[in-house]
């Protein structure tokens, strides 16, 4: 009976799911106008500003897919 009632519940569609939009805290907080004229500024991220270890681990990135790309370019 345990296994006919779980049927019953499948059949049925009570394990619905999650809903189909995604709603945001901010759109639902905040007018479209103050949302447009958010601007983000890459070198000022959150407030914490990049400091000298995190562009070199930048440009150690860039520098090993650019050494990839030529290695799989020439060999």
């Amino acid at each position: 009976t345990d296994y006919n009632q779980l049927g019953f519940n499948l059949r049925s569609n009570i394990f619905q799911g999650g809903p189909l939009e995604s709603r945001s805290l901010m759109k639902d907080s905040y007018t479209p106008d103050i949302i447009q004229k958010a601007i983000q500024d890459p070198k000022n991220w959150h407030g914490r500003r990049t400091d000298e270890l995190g562009k070199w681990h930048k440009k150690n990135a860039l520098n090993l897919n650019v050494q990839k790309a030529l290695e799989d370019k020439y060999g």
